[in-house]
């Protein structure tokens, strides 16, 4: 769902996720058509001008009819055009496609802020438009079998829009059809059609724990599912019961571990392969200077050749590459979700599979002693001491964030988390370091995403004024933030239940809650509002920062909401000051609810008393690139110039397979999202890369965003 207006000499467009884009353009007309773009699209217009103006962004040039595919350089040096019929990728949030005939320039503007498209006079150009989110491509109904599950998991490749190494780029793989419980298993032709054939088969145990923990792996590869028992019957073979990968026409049969190491073979299975096209597509139109790839000389791939190779034979020599001589390479993987193994939990595997997410088998155990506390200071951001705190402690009151009335409890326990950046938990418990998430998160993300809507709309509610700190500080953030995206703002003061209801019944984006939480729900002036007295939360997003919330934010996903912060237990209104500022900025600059809540917390010592309840991949807005974060530290001086380590961690848990460009004076190449990139900048250098990157930076024991720490080294 794409929609778009014309202000003057700029379009902009949005889609259904929240995410912008602005083109500005030089007396420029603008008219919707119809129009052949050679690539996926949602929505296409005519743009007549001599230049177009688009956010920093990747860019590729490729001429149609020739093998002649250019990117334009990272780096800085201009894209020169000769006449001739051209279609140009900008890899923007909203992906854009121009189609032209003619000459044309493309390139950075000194800031690295814009990419600038001009033309030698005025063109008529085509813009094609495609919305990053997919909407699920059709419906399969299954009945509690097993098998029934392994023809439904093998249907979801259906989505994918290509079977070569592109498929790792997160644009060309599509949402996989939702599954809904029925008596029959029912599949839409266009998904039996759609469905392709490689002769990669994937044949698990008739359980539930294997076919969920095989279902990423299966969808990736577009691999036809069968169970053990359906294969049993045609094969003598002793070996019938183990899980097994087969290449049919190179006749290879891999033999996969039973459960519980059967986590473990599939984990490591899809990260090789993963990997390697992530490698291995630089050979195609789409390529670029990626660090990692200087894995493949080592390792004698061709990646020309593999590019071109049909889906089984690149698999094979994939299989070949042993896992220990490239592992020190995987970036990080994205997303673990640990899923109870039983039929009324499939219903969320499609919303999985669009993550491309790790599956695994809950476990927990109980927290022992002071556990809780230290892993909280485990990650809490440490920095040199004031000089007041290390000769003269604190007498001031520690005010928290409670009333006088009973708090709701928690019961934590340790989550067993295998690999992976970010946790999601879709089981019974509520563990530490993870998001505990819901079945109706996901249906409600995909209600929300058909809701049209112009601007991003927040509302703040301060419910007691001796928390105006925190009110004002993220109304300002929220205010400024309004100057670069279009974001309605709504502030309320002290709202009695009833108003408190109607504002999670208005249609907002986001609701930040500053007051206080008690059994009885969130606390006004007339008394308490549960929220299981809504008959619908239509708030998207929320903040409940009041001690004890956890439950009621609970309620809330299960009321209509995607995902919100909360807490566990009391927390000091200090620390919820802290916490709620960062959250508010690290929100409205794209990062997921989870991670913005993950790096928020680390500034205070007890972070993991908040958590993230319902999809914590969700995120409220979109910014041209994946989140990046920055670790800044300053080097010892050897009397010259100050110097400093800067480390680079960019990557997003919607968007595996993507990559970024740090652009460093001497950088010549990219990184895939996912790998930190680390660089020794001179006191000038640094300031130049804060002022081009937005990212929170972690410097000195606190946590900053660039755009505010930059003038620190300005000097």
């Amino acid at each position: 769902m794409i929609g778009w207006e014309v202000d003057g000499d700029v379009l902009h467009v949005t889609d259904a996720d929240n995410a912008e884009l602005r083109v500005e353009g030089a007396d420029t007309a603008v008219d919707s058509a119809i129009l052949d773009i050679p690539r996926p699209v949602d929505e296409t217009v005519v743009v007549t001008t001599d230049e177009l103006r688009f956010p920093h962004a990747v860019v590729y040039a490729s001429a149609l009819g020739l093998d002649d595919h250019r990117e334009l350089d990272p780096g800085g040096e201009p894209l020169s055009l000769s006449s001739g019929e051209y279609v140009v990728d900008v890899d923007t949030e909203i992906k854009s496609y121009l189609r032209f005939s003619g000459a044309a320039t493309i390139e950075r503007t000194s800031d690295y802020e814009e990419v600038v498209v001009s033309f030698p006079t005025r063109t008529r150009v085509g813009l094609g438009l495609r919305c990053r989110h997919e909407f699920p491509a059709g419906t399969i109904t299954v009945p509690d079998s097993p098998a029934a599950i392994a023809e439904a998991i093998t249907h979801m490749a259906a989505s994918h829009k290509i079977d070569g190494p592109d498929r790792s780029y997160p644009t060309l793989r599509g949402h996989p059809a939702l599954i809904e419980h029925g008596d029959s298993l029912e599949i839409d032709d266009c998904l039996r059609s759609g469905a392709p054939d490689h002769g990669i088969e994937l044949v698990v145990p008739p359980d539930y724990e294997s076919l969920l923990v095989t279902a990423p792996l299966a969808y990736y590869l577009q691999a036809t599912v069968r169970t053990t028992d359906d294969c049993r019957r045609s094969s003598t073979s002793s070996e019938s019961d183990r899980p097994r990968l087969r290449l049919l026409d190179r006749g290879a049969d891999v033999a996969l571990s039973p459960m519980p190491e059967l986590e473990r073979d599939v984990a490591r299975l899809l990260r090789k392969t993963f990997f390697l096209d992530c490698l291995v597509r630089n050979a195609g139109p789409y390529g670029t200077t990626l660090a990692e790839c200087s894995l493949l000389e080592p390792l004698e791939l061709d990646a020309d050749t593999l590019y071109d190779a049909s889906p089984q034979d690149r698999l094979a020599t994939y299989l070949d590459v042993p896992f220990a001589a490239i592992k020190h390479r995987f970036p990080e993987w994205h997303l673990s979700t640990y899923v109870t193994p039983e039929y009324e939990r499939i219903e969320t595997l499609p919303f999985l599979l669009d993550r491309l997410s790790m599956i695994y088998t809950p476990r927990s155990s109980e927290l022992e002693g002071r556990e809780l506390v230290e892993r909280s200071l485990e990650d809490f951001y440490r920095g040199p001491v004031p000089e007041r705190s290390r000769v003269e402690p604190s007498c001031a009151p520690v005010e928290t964030r409670s009333t006088t009335g009973q708090v709701a409890s928690v019961d934590i326990v340790k989550p067993d988390l295998r690999g992976g950046r970010t946790h999601c938990w879709l089981a019974d418990g509520v563990p530490i370091d993870v998001f505990k998430s819901a079945p109706e998160a996901y249906d409600n993300r995909l209600a929300f995403l058909e809701r049209e809507s112009d601007a991003t709309s927040i509302c703040v509610v301060l419910n007691d004024p001796e928390m105006a700190g925190e009110h004002d500080r993220v109304a300002e953030i929220y205010r400024q933030r309004s100057e670069e995206l279009t974001i309605d703002l709504s502030v309320e003061e002290s709202l009695e239940t009833a108003a408190l209801a109607r504002v999670f019944e208005d249609d907002y984006d986001f609701v930040h809650y500053i007051g206080h939480c008690e059994t009885g729900g969130l606390c006004c002036p007339d008394g308490t509002l549960a929220a299981s007295s809504l008959e619908r939360c239509t708030a998207q997003t929320f903040f409940l920062n009041a001690c004890g919330s956890f439950h009621e934010g609970q309620t809330l996903i299960e009321r209509g909401s995607v995902a919100g912060a909360v807490t566990f237990t009391k927390v000091l209104n200090d620390h919820a000051i802290k916490v709620g500022s960062t959250f508010a900025k690290l929100l409205v600059h794209g990062f997921s609810i989870e991670r913005a809540m993950d790096l928020a917390r680390r500034r205070i010592m007890m972070g993991k008393d908040y958590a993230v309840v319902g999809d914590g991949t969700h995120s409220l807005t979109q910014g041209d690139q994946p989140p990046t974060t920055a670790r800044l530290e300053e080097l010892e001086a050897d009397g010259c110039e100050t110097t400093y380590l800067l480390c680079l961690d960019c990557y997003s848990t919607r968007a595996a397979g993507s990559y970024y460009f740090p652009h460093t004076e001497t950088n010549e190449y990219a990184y895939l999202c996912g790998n930190a990139s680390t660089f020794t900048l001179a006191e000038s250098e640094l300031v130049t890369m804060l002022k081009e990157t937005e990212a929170a930076v972690i410097y000195n024991g606190d946590i900053y965003w660039s755009g505010e720490l930059w003038p620190r080294f300005d000097r």
